[in-house]
């Protein structure tokens, strides 16, 4: 029987990208990888910039992508990985947001009450592999990190990933905020293997100093601008208050999947059935009971989809400090001025903080490996990040009230 040719996908940051093995590509035509395609990479990121659409899909071709550069450039550097276990890391940081749902973080712990993308992920993973015979053993310990070869891991999920070093390039690139175009290739080619740790080549430093200096620009300029911002914690709201008025009524316009997810606040990710109603979610599940709930009676929900659907968004406030309680009440008190309710008021005045780490002291650091071939913490060598500016948390209140009504 004739072998089946392996394609390849023409991405436009990275050129071709090569489908490494039939098992890959059975993955990538699973309905659960393809599932990404409908899944907004940067929620509702494109209100404020329109090109950035593209989606969890696109993500995930391109962090295998780098894994397969990785594995390359580390096999020239004498660093033994055998074809499988090339094929378990390109599967590992593949599926590695498989897990998300709707707008991405944008719906994190509201549609599915406190469950971490990662968790799904990996029950994802773990019912693929039962699918496919056990195919994926290896690619889950890798994910989770139990497999012997440590730097597997740190591939797929530590603070130099492949998952940073693609997400930035690439909604960078979709956004048009170039702060985010890192050098992407050449962090790839830097890296090195020492006692089973990743580290990365001194000459690489300058390239990981302007990586972590990306990640700090656009978290503040992209990730957490003020209008994306305001458009996600509104989307927010309307899910949960669409999840409480559930409780004592039905609502139209919701898919058999979103209607069970609002409905139960407490439920098994280990339970096939609920697995396959979760893949069954997407952007399109929520955009439909947007232009439903529009024209709903119930004021609060109907103002927040219009406001979502015609990007007539909430204005948003940033202070280095918790907002003074008698500016919030001022502003409240002028919606119910205007003839609103109380839980209306409530409903469109509100307060919270965000947050954000370029790099963190406390998790697993960045290691370069020097000339001599002594490894260094990046933190004590670098000498632009020098003390904690760079890797303390920085957190940013927001009063996020209407503009008009």
């Amino acid at each position: 029987m004739k072998a089946k040719k392996l394609p390849f996908l023409n991405d436009p940051i990275y050129g071709f990208i090569h489908i490494a093995s039939p098992l890959i590509f059975e993955l990538l035509e699973h309905q659960y990888v393809q599932r990404l395609r409908r899944i907004a990479q940067m929620g509702l990121s494109s209100l404020v910039f329109p090109g950035a659409r593209h989606s969890r899909f696109e993500h995930a071709l391109g962090a295998m992508h780098l894994m397969n550069l990785v594995v390359e450039h580390l096999r020239k550097k004498n660093i033994e990985i055998s074809p499988k276990e090339h094929e378990a890391m390109a599967i590992a940081i593949l599926l590695h947001d498989i897990g998300h749902g709707p707008f991405s973080h944008a719906l994190e712990n509201v549609i599915c009450l406190n469950i971490h993308h990662e968790k799904l992920s990996l029950e994802l993973m773990q019912q693929l592999n039962r699918d496919l015979d056990g195919q994926l053993e290896l690619a889950i310990s890798i994910y989770n990190n139990t497999y012997k070869r440590g730097f597997m891991h740190q591939l797929v999920s530590s603070q130099l990933d492949l998952d940073r070093l693609d997400y930035l390039k690439r909604d960078s690139f979709y956004s048009g905020a170039t702060e985010g175009n890192i050098n992407t290739q050449r962090i790839v080619a830097m890296f090195n293997v020492v006692d089973d740790k990743l580290v990365i080549e001194e000459k690489g430093l300058f390239s990981v100093e302007k990586f972590i200096m990306a990640r700090r620009l656009m978290y503040w300029q992209v990730y957490l601008h003020k209008t994306g911002l305001a458009a996600e914690l509104l989307l927010a709201k309307l899910m949960l208050y669409a999840r409480k008025k559930l409780q004592h009524e039905k609502l139209p316009g919701l898919s058999e999947a979103m209607y069970y997810f609002l409905t139960n606040d407490t439920i098994d990710i280990t339970d096939k059935t609920v697995l396959q109603l979760f893949t069954q979610l997407d952007d399109t599940d929520v955009l439909v009971c947007l232009k439903t709930w529009q024209n709903h009676p119930d004021p609060i929900l109907a103002s927040y989809a219009k406001r979502l659907l015609h990007r007539r968004l909430m204005k948003v406030k940033f202070s280095n400090k918790p907002f003074a309680e008698e500016k919030i009440l001022k502003k409240r008190q002028k919606l119910i001025a205007a003839g609103n309710s109380e839980d209306f008021a409530n409903s469109f005045v509100f307060t919270g903080k965000v947050s954000a780490r370029p790099y963190s002291l406390d998790e697993d650091p960045i290691v370069l490996l020097k000339k001599s071939g002594k490894t260094v913490h990046f933190d004590a060598h670098s000498s632009l990040f020098k003390g904690d500016s760079f890797s303390s948390l920085e957190t940013k209140y927001y009063l996020c009230y209407a503009k008009s009504l």
